[in-house]
């Protein structure tokens, strides 16, 4: 009988210490197992982060792209504009250009044409005033002279209104831009280097020579 109780409490003791170990062995498990599933929920969740700053770069990277594709374009179209705006003002200023050389042109035609014109009307004049000149002393009162002298008279004052009129020579020192001498002559009344007579009235357009004057000067 004692030795029957011997045994079961031997067996009771195993057990117990089968259990123990059992719970020791269960915890060592338990406390194995938890710093995994830690770290797997830490590599989880570096992994997110990882994929989450990988995202927010791409995006960042995409943004930073098209950006910097607009900016390219707004580059693109301002240098355009500024070719376009050089263009017009190069264009302009030809233009302002032609139109100044235009006129200037127009302006010398059109001296040349009235200068030419009135180069052919002076011999007229010339013919007037070697008519008068001719006419007797006792006719000058008569209707046709005085009709002569009327005509002779309205031609000069239209002459003038265009810009033309005589230079001045009998008594003016000579000046070779205006006068053309052809002779010399002795002369108690003028010095050396005056024009005593005009042989050939001179005529001027504007502040142009048309026609020299013929002179003679005194030696």
């Amino acid at each position: 009988m004692a030795e029957q109780k011997d045994i079961n409490m031997e067996e009771a003791v195993k057990e117990d210490s089968i259990n123990k170990e059992d719970t020791i062995n269960c915890e060592e498990v338990v406390n194995n197992e938890a710093p995994a599933d830690e770290d797997l929920l830490q590599e989880d969740t570096l992994q997110e982060e990882i994929e989450s700053e990988e995202i927010e770069g791409e995006e960042e990277s995409s943004k930073g792209f098209f950006k910097k594709k607009t900016d390219k374009k707004q580059d693109a179209l301002k240098q355009k504009v500024e070719e376009l705006e050089d263009r017009v003002k190069r264009q302009m200023a030809e233009f302002d250009n032609f139109r100044k050389r235009t006129d200037k042109e127009k302006a010398v035609m059109f001296e040349t044409g009235a200068k030419s014109i009135i180069e052919k009307i002076l011999p007229v004049v010339d013919n007037f005033e070697r008519g008068l000149a001719t006419v007797p002393e006792e006719e000058k009162g008569s209707g046709f002279a005085e009709g002569m002298q009327m005509i002779y008279k309205q031609l000069m004052t239209e002459l003038e209104s265009l810009g033309v009129t005589p230079i001045e020579a009998i008594g003016q020192e000579f000046n070779p831009d205006y006068h053309n001498a052809v002779m010399q002559v002795e002369s108690e009344e003028y010095g050396t280097g005056i024009i005593a007579q005009e042989l050939l009235k001179g005529y001027m357009y504007r502040d142009t020579v048309v026609r020299h004057s013929m002179v003679a000067v005194v030696s």
